[in-house]
């Protein structure tokens, strides 16, 4: 569970750091990434240890399906409510069937 809180935190400050500036198209591009790689640092402090305490229960690739997932989720959130462009139905779709992968990933064969 706390590899899954901290891929979220990181999740979190990543998708700012990533996306936040499209809010703020007036600001130059030197200053967005700057803010951008200052933002990043902080997703690195969640999840490098996220990644570190995941690999003794997950493999590398399900630890990357497990972010990949959350990073959907968060982005999502973040693309309604901050950036107020909604979700589509063939957006929906498309990360539905990205989710559907981690049942292929996770799977036992």
């Amino acid at each position: 569970m706390r590899t899954i809180v901290l891929l979220t935190v990181s999740n979190i400050f990543m998708t700012f750091a990533w996306y936040g500036h499209l809010k703020y198209r007036e600001v130059p591009l030197f200053k967005v990434i700057l803010i951008s790689w200052m933002i990043a640092f902080f997703e690195y402090c969640f999840q490098v240890p996220a990644n570190r305490i995941g690999s003794y229960e997950f493999s590398a690739a399900q630890l990357k399906t497990i972010q990949e997932v959350i990073t959907l989720v968060v982005f999502s959130v973040f693309s309604v409510f901050y950036l107020k462009q909604p979700v589509k139905w063939n957006h929906a779709v498309g990360f539905g069937m990205i989710v559907a992968a981690v049942a292929v990933i996770f799977k036992q064969w």
